[in-house]
């Protein structure tokens, strides 16, 4: 069994996979008990969610904390890390207030709680979906111990936007990958017993389209059509409210000019009509309030009553419905039934989260020493971080270092060869660590795993960590050179800074920052072989080293393990097998590119022809495609086959491709399966990425990897908004990423 399932099935049985009721007669029956001995002061609190002592928005009002508690006017907490306070909030809660209603703690566990794991576009890149739920199964375990029984994530927006700063929170530009690895988020959180004290509820976010914000900036207007909003962004939400999560959270843009927090049509129509989804619904950080900067309310009393009425259940951090819900009732503005359902689905997570049985399920202070940083969650880390990895490029075949390996001095050069501050290696989102101060002991730098470990091979090491804080200087130029000339090879660890990701993270320039790129230029002047690795959280563009360094390898932030995981990769202990979930652009000119896009009546194959859809100054083609990613061995794709030529709509056609690893060491390919409607109604994207399997072979092995295709996978959403599937041709492409590809066709009758 392999290490990581074995750890998945010591952490929740991978047996049962019932998704979770989010209501059952005996809870909809205490329900409906308590909501009669409410007033509307206290139904009211329980639709508001009040801040802990971590802000990540806009500063909103607070008033004494306790008293609100006891006033029952709080219905949940966000972000708070004190876990004595937390015990004496809910002893608040269901000793002082007038009917005892527990209060859920919320926080955002996006990578990691205690344990930090690598960003979640990184462990997209792993195409692993049994390692992402059993991280999630850790980072619930870590969290539901330390007293949050809910979390903020996993975030589903997919996005082609390498600018934006969440970029990194999802899983990348793909609706079918994007889907099954939020289908894997939400069962390691939940499990299947969200009243068990180890799983925690989710909450899929952000509805919707927060991933098309225009410009790359966080918070912006999003417009698109009603067949693209359900073409690229609606599948993984959909695939999270299949999986059972038991919340959502709406997004903060406009959508087709409308704030997300009141926008009916995805909310109350789609999520709640089409998908018959009836978990909670959450506003983003004061999203209600902010309606009225919007210009779509005009006042609390009017936010309130568009917001309610959209179907926004709780009100985060801004308190508007605290401000104007009893009046939008007074005025006739909202009913009292509508009031009563948003707090029929509050209570009801909280009585299935079982908090009423046990107010202090995830307040053990004997379960949290249990279950908080163990050994075994960095076992996981560390596979998962080395599993994320994608290398890009290995001209001459550099890596991996071995004994064997042509030289003797290796240099370590760049601002993150040893890091120490900034969150480096890690995000702004791991907030569980605190905002900006945290025990960076616990982060293993490259430094500190890499330097060791070469020196057992035999090579002498020297650390040259520069261009910390600032722009690189002349100064630190002048140290890279000299370091570089002492050396037989540089490894040079370039990237962002860990607090340069995440939310109001974004940015204008894809460069490298802080004049790194000239980093590689300068050790590179010695004609020595040069090995750079990046640790980033979105596609950056780095045309010189994409050139002329024979050796690149994509680190991500790979969280605490990120040094130990280093070694593992550069020194062939662990093949790389990552394959990009987001395509990396030449230049920023070409944003957004991404590789399911639709063909044009003039599509250019070659640079610079004229009268077709290109520039005069860049070539068309990703620096590097979706899916892509090099390994220490080859990969041979040949003698691709159809069950059928043709296939009628209720039967199943199967694609099957033999796959050899041509090359002297094991290896983890990633065999990705995409179509192309030749004859749909409208335009087809040119490829659609529909099945993938990783698989291991051995040296000179061979497997026949088959996938299943039916009429499901070969529907689309018409400018008719109807789910169908057309009569006519189809392309079928196999291969390792998304362009190198063989290619068969059949029809569907």
């Amino acid at each position: 069994m392999r290490p990581i399932v074995a750890l998945l099935v010591m952490l929740f049985s991978l047996s049962a996979r019932t998704q979770i009721p989010t209501s059952t007669p005996d809870i909809d029956a205490r329900v409906e008990v308590l909501l009669k001995k409410m007033t509307l002061d206290e139904k009211i609190g329980q639709m508001n969610q009040v801040t802990g002592d971590i802000s990540t928005g806009t500063n909103v009002a607070q008033s004494d904390m306790m008293s609100q508690i006891r006033s029952g006017h709080v219905g949940s907490v966000l972000s708070h890390t004190n876990f004595d306070n937390k015990i004496k909030m809910q002893e608040e809660a269901v000793k002082k207030s007038r009917l005892g209603i527990p209060i859920i703690f919320g926080f955002d566990v996006i990578h990691g709680y205690k344990t930090i794991f690598p960003i979640p576009l990184a462990q997209a890149a792993s195409w692993d979906l049994a390692s992402i739920e059993a991280l999630e199964r850790i980072a619930a375990t870590e969290a539901s111990s330390d007293g949050q029984n809910w979390t903020f994530s996993p975030m589903v927006d997919l996005s082609r936007e390498p600018r934006w700063g969440r970029v990194m929170e999802g899983a990348g530009e793909d609706p079918y990958l994007g889907a099954r690895i939020a289908e894997a988020r939400v069962k390691g959180f939940q499990g299947t017993d969200l009243a068990q004290p180890n799983t925690i509820a989710t909450c899929a976010k952000h509805f919707a389209g927060y991933g098309f914000s225009e410009g790359g900036r966080d918070y912006n207007t999003v417009d698109m059509s009603e067949q693209r909003l359900r073409e690229f962004v609606m599948p993984p939400f959909k695939a999270a409210a299949d999986a059972g999560s038991a919340t959502f959270m709406n997004a903060f843009n406009t959508l087709n000019g409308t704030p997300c927090t009141m926008n009916k049509h995805i909310q109350e129509d789609m999520l709640r009509g089409e998908w018959k989804w009836n978990g909670m619904m959450v506003s983003d950080w004061n999203s209600v309030g902010e309606t009225m900067v919007h210009g779509s309310a005009s006042d609390v009393v009017d936010a309130s009553a568009k917001c309610l009425i959209a179907g926004c259940d709780m009100d985060m951090a801004g308190g508007t419905y605290m401000l104007g819900m009893k009046k939008a009732l007074e005025e006739g503005r909202v009913t009292q039934d509508q009031i009563d359902e948003a707090v029929r689905r509050v209570l009801r997570l909280k009585f299935q989260l079982g908090l009423f049985d046990n107010p202090f399920l995830y307040l053990n202070a004997k379960t949290r020493e249990q279950n908080l940083e163990k050994p075994e969650y960095r076992d996981l880390a560390r596979s998962v971080a080395a599993e994320s990895m994608v290398l890009l490029k290995n001209d001459g075949g550099v890596l991996p270092i071995t004994p064997s390996s042509p030289f003797k001095k290796i240099a370590l050069i760049g601002p993150y060869a040893d890091s120490r501050g900034n969150k480096d290696y890690m995000s702004f989102w791991t907030l569980g660590l605190g905002m900006r101060e945290y025990d960076s002991t616990k982060v293993v730098t490259p430094a500190m795993a890499l330097k060791p470990a070469l020196e057992a091979m035999g090579f002498e090491v020297t650390v040259t960590q520069i261009c910390m804080d600032a722009a690189c200087t002349e100064v630190d130029y002048s140290a890279a050179l000299k370091a570089a000339r002492d050396a037989d090879l540089v490894i040079c660890l370039l990237g962002e800074r860990g607090l340069d990701c995440g939310e109001s993270r974004c940015v204008s320039s894809l460069e490298l920052p802080r004049g790194q790129e000239t980093i590689a230029r300068m050790v590179s002047r010695g004609n020595k072989p040069v090995v750079t690795v990046l640790f980033n959280s979105r596609p950056l563009v780095f045309p010189w080293i994409t050139e002329n360094v024979p050796a690149i390898l994509l680190a991500w932030q790979p969280g605490f393990e990120a040094g130990n995981a280093l070694v593992d990769v550069l020194t062939g202990k662990v093949n790389p097998s990552g394959k990009l979930p987001i395509t990396f652009p030449r230049n920023l000119g070409q944003v957004p590119i991404y590789y399911n896009h639709l063909n044009t009546g003039r599509p250019q194959e070659t640079m610079g022809t004229m009268w077709t859809s290109g520039y005069l100054d860049s070539s068309v083609q990703p620096a590097w495609p979706f899916g892509f990613g090099l390994s220490y061995t080859q990969f041979r794709y040949f003698d691709i086959q159809l069950s059928k030529s043709a296939i009628s709509m209720d039967e199943t056609l199967e694609v099957s491709i033999n796959v050899t690893n041509t090359g002297s060491v094991a290896g983890t390919e990633v065999v990705q399966c995409y179509i192309h409607d030749l004859s749909a109604d409208i335009a087809r994207p040119v490829k659609e990425l529909k099945g993938f399997e990783r698989i291991k072979l051995n040296p000179g092995e061979t497997r026949k990897v088959v996938f299943k295709l039916s009429k499901d996978d070969l529907r689309y959403w018409n400018q008719d908004i109807q789910f169908k599937a057309d009569p006519g041709k189809f392309k079928v492409f196999v291969g390792g990423n998304s362009q190198d590809v063989k290619e068969v066709e059949f029809t569907l009758r």
